[in-house]
């Protein structure tokens, strides 16, 4: 299953490349405010789940264009043809496919690809991360004075962006430095590859990390919610890092966001309570 979902990825790269530095203002919808489309998008999804398919046409999909077949399976695939599509549009080389799958609702797999540069990270739940074959850790950093964090601006959520801003400030002036790569499975790649420390970000959906989470536990990083929890999948606020800094991180974050999460109906602001966090291998 993972040499299939590294071809499928590989499959859905071709297009996202064939295409590259090609794409005019007439191939771009906007699917919602700040949330863009294109027809290479749906191309290579399309080519992806084609993949798939093929070799297991009873399984379930859920991908970020096509949405969910409500198929009932033990198996679920979790795609994203084109993370980073802005970057995409305006000739960006920062963007990536990301697959995942899910057995009995745990995630078993995960694949995270940048067509550009090559670099396949690859995932197995209790058998590790790779890069291009090479295992990966997350890094060794203790102090939050010493990491470089990513994040993600709430460019969905653009009402909330003074709470985020606060939030950003504090964590901006207490670490090295932070980067906005524009394709949250990349910032969970590099997480898992130890070339981030952490990462943070508000209003994702399963495409964007399952995969990437994934690849964070089994390189012996952490990843939860805002509030300790692991329900980002459904909440789609997450908190990722090599495990050193996380309790750190996440005492900054709850301080601006408190209780609250934003739902997926207007922007609601809904409670909810704490768990456990999710720890990865070691």
């Amino acid at each position: 299953m993972l040499k299939l979902a590294q071809k499928a990825a590989n499959a859905g790269a071709e297009i996202l490349k064939e295409h590259f530095g090609n794409i005019s203002n007439h191939h771009i919808r906007e699917k919602n405010k700040n949330d863009f489309l294109t027809f290479v998008d749906e191309l290579a999804e399309r080519k992806i789940i084609e993949e798939i398919k093929a070799v297991y046409p009873d399984h379930a999909i859920l991908a970020e264009e096509r949405g969910s077949d409500c198929r009932n399976s033990t198996y679920k695939w979790i795609i994203d043809p084109l993370d980073g599509t802005k970057n995409y549009i305006n000739g960006i080389p920062l963007f990536a496919i990301s697959i995942a799958l899910e057995v009995d609702k745990q995630v078993e797999l995960g694949v995270v690809l940048n067509p550009m540069s090559g670099e396949m990270f690859s995932a197995e739940k209790k058998l590790g991360a790779y890069l291009n074959c090479k295992k990966i850790i997350v890094s060794k950093q203790k102090n939050l004075k010493n990491c470089l964090l990513a994040t993600g601006f709430p460019f969905k959520f653009k009402n909330h962006l003074s709470q985020y801003m606060r939030c950003f400030e504090e964590i901006f002036n207490e670490i090295s430095g932070a980067r906005r790569m524009g394709a949250a499975a990349i910032d969970l790649a590099y997480v898992a590859a130890g070339r981030f420390d952490g990462f943070w970000e508000w209003g994702l959906k399963p495409w964007d990390v399952a995969a990437g989470i994934l690849l964070i536990k089994e390189a012996g990083g952490e990843a939860s919610d805002f509030w300790g929890q692991f329900n980002f999948m459904e909440n789609g606020n997450i908190v990722a890092s090599n495990g050193l800094i996380h309790q750190n991180l996440l005492k900054i974050i709850q301080k601006h966001f408190q209780e609250n999460q934003p739902g997926d109906n207007n922007n609601e602001i809904k409670p909810i309570q704490r768990k456990g966090i999710h720890k990865g291998r070691t």
